[in-house]
């Protein structure tokens, strides 16, 4: 007892403290003074932006601003809570963007659009995300080599993978896949006993239970996280917030960049709204937009590069004319749920005991101290292959570990599904619960553009996917469902108690097709098409002479001296797997190629 009540003094004290520390940066951040002038400016505290003022401010001889549109990572709670994440959604701290109507998906959704959350905070979405750490398969990078991006390849860019990386996972600390003592720590969430189930499942289909940061990509894996003691270390607490004692890099928060500004096909500076006031702050070497794959864009276009015939219909005038905003490419996810006869699933009504609170709020364990997501997997279309053939995964699954079709759900996860649909999908009020298995289509044949709206910076751009237009995305999206329906059908999940011919809430919506058939999860697909929350490729990365590509092998804009783009709107394709970690990979190696000049 006596050692009980020193644990959760000691806990009490840490927690004060660490209150305390946040309450102190909050303030140093809002009294920071700006110069008019520096080296390098950067705009957008998100994955890669964090990554490239760390690193660049490492040289004292340079000075660097880092301007993000948001404020603090530190006035809400649920961004350090891991469980929190699915709170942060619609909260102040995310940009709330959504696409325009679909016209072949998203039918569940209100007018068919799909909800976006973005970060708008330091630490931009990786403040937002469910932390998954993942860098995609190692042919995304040796094809965007192949595709004309010298020293992209998978060999150039593990490297700084590793550089990034914290390993806290025993079993990984000697592959040579991982790096030790990286600003960003990468651990194994453990709150659920239903993970094991995950990987014996796969185990019954014939896979291997692998690294999936490791050298074969398919198979089944424990989810790595960007989780460190219970908190989660977005890009930016892993690797800015340890130097804000550096005289040479200002980090200015709530400040929102509206334009570049360009001077005979340089860019020297940017314009941006600051306390209510707009200011100008000038750059000796290089303006660097890190602000994403919806914000870099905007701020390109709205400077006048950008598709001519798009710019000059707004009024703008065409410095440079280049596909800003084209190839959107981005991952869509199709949810599944199954009854199961076992307890161990999370539920809200556990998430919200008082017990569950003190448990994080002493130890930093428990449920809130990771997410629900505690499995994956990737696969081909067919199942047959079982190790890496020499080509991309086609298939990544998510698993979800937790309850949600009671009523009590149906606001828990804001997906922005019409009323009607909510009152269909969370009807049920037994003690019978759920697990959540969900197939991501990775390599979308679909491409959409982000395009202004008005030229006022303040509207948000029309955000156009575009998904499921394309055949071959529709066939591949209900070969994810197939191979759902091989999982269930394994012996690890029928043992408790999955069967995948019962139908759940989801099915009700496509009830007038045979179910199971191609034509029922065709319309569930067009039904139920989320984003994984990954846009890329809208400043895309190419050859000197391709005509799709907005940056060069260098990140560099074409046409325009002293700007780069340095974010997930740079990568050639979208990868296979979560967009963090190739984000912070991203930001990495743009840092060594501007500190080598």
């Amino acid at each position: 007892m006596e050692k009980l009540v020193t644990v959760i003094g000691v806990g009490l004290l840490a927690y004060v403290y660490l209150s305390y520390t946040k309450d102190s940066v909050d303030t140093a951040l809002s009294q920071s003074n700006i110069n008019t002038t520096y080296d390098y400016i950067i705009v957008g505290a998100g994955s890669s932006g964090s990554v490239l003022a760390s690193r660049l401010s490492e040289d004292q001889e340079n000075d660097v601003i880092l301007l993000e549109a948001g404020g603090s990572d530190e006035t809400n709670p649920n961004i350090y809570k891991p469980g929190g994440a699915p709170m942060l959604m619609k909260s102040a701290e995310d940009w709330e963007y959504y696409t325009v109507p679909q016209k072949h998906a998203c039918y569940a959704m209100k007018e068919q659009r799909s909800y976006w959350p973005r970060g708008r905070v330091l630490g931009g979405s990786s403040s937002l995300n469910w932390m998954a750490y993942v860098r995609g398969n190692r042919h995304d990078y040796d094809s965007w080599a192949a595709e004309g991006c010298d020293g992209w390849s998978y060999k150039d860019v593990l490297p700084y993978f590793i550089k990034s990386e914290n390993i806290l996972i025993d079993e990984f600390k000697n592959s040579k896949y991982h790096g030790k003592g990286g600003p960003l720590p990468v651990t194994r969430p453990n709150i659920t006993p239903i993970h094991k189930m995950y990987l014996d499942a796969g185990k019954d289909l014939g896979f291997d239970i692998i690294d999936c940061n490791g050298e074969d990509q398919i198979g089944f894996c424990w989810m790595q996280a960007t989780i460190k003691q219970g908190e989660r270390w977005s890009a930016y607490r892993s690797f800015v917030k340890p130097h804000l004692d550096r005289s040479n890099l200002h980090v200015v928060p709530n400040t929102f960049t509206t334009k570049v500004i360009i001077k005979d096909k340089k860019a020297i500076g940017v314009e941006c709204i600051r306390n209510g006031k707009k200011v100008k702050i000038f750059a000796r070497k290089e303006v660097i937009l890190s602000a994403g794959a919806v914000n870099s864009p905007q701020i390109l276009m709205l400077s006048g590069i950008g598709p001519r015939k798009h710019l000059e219909e707004l009024g703008i005038r065409v410095l440079a004319d280049l596909p800003v905003g084209e190839n959107l490419q981005d991952h869509l996810m199709t949810p599944t749920l199954f009854r199961i006869n076992t307890t161990g699933p999370l539920t809200v009504a556990m998430m919200a005991s008082t017990w569950a609170s003190k448990q994080y709020e002493y130890f930093r364990s428990g449920p809130w101290s990771a997410t629900a997501l505690e499995g994956m997997a990737f696969v081909y279309k067919d199942l047959s292959k079982k190790k890496d053939s020499g080509e991309n995964s086609d298939i990544q699954l998510h698993t979800f570990s937790a309850h949600m079709a009671i009523p009590i759900a149906r606001d828990f996860f804001p997906l922005h599904y019409t009323e009607a649909v909510k009152d269909t999908l969370f009807t049920e009020t037994d003690a019978i619960e759920t697990i959540g298995l969900t197939p991501t289509l990775l390599h979308p044949k679909s491409r959409g553009t982000i395009r202004l709206r008005t030229t006022d910076p303040f509207d948000y751009p029309d955000i156009d996917p575009h998904y499921l237009e394309d055949e071959e995305d529709v066939d591949m999206a209900i070969a994810g469902m197939r191979f759902i329906e091989e999982l269930v059908g394994t012996n690890t999940f029928k043992s408790i108690g999955m069967d995948v011919n019962s139908p759940s809430p989801f099915h009700k919506l496509c009830s007038q097709h045979e179910f199971r058939s191609d034509k029922f999860w065709e319309c569930y697909v067009r039904h139920f098409t989320l984003t994984v929350y990954h846009p890329t490729t809208t400043c895309r990365m190419g050859g000197k002479d391709d005509p799709t590509a907005v940056v060069d092998p260098q990140l560099r804009v074409k046409g325009i001296s002293g700007l780069r783009v340095v974010d997930a709107s740079v990568m050639r394709n979208i990868p296979a797997g979560n967009t963090n970690a190739p984000s912070i990979m991203i930001g990495e190696k743009a840092a060594d190629m501007i500190r080598k000049g």
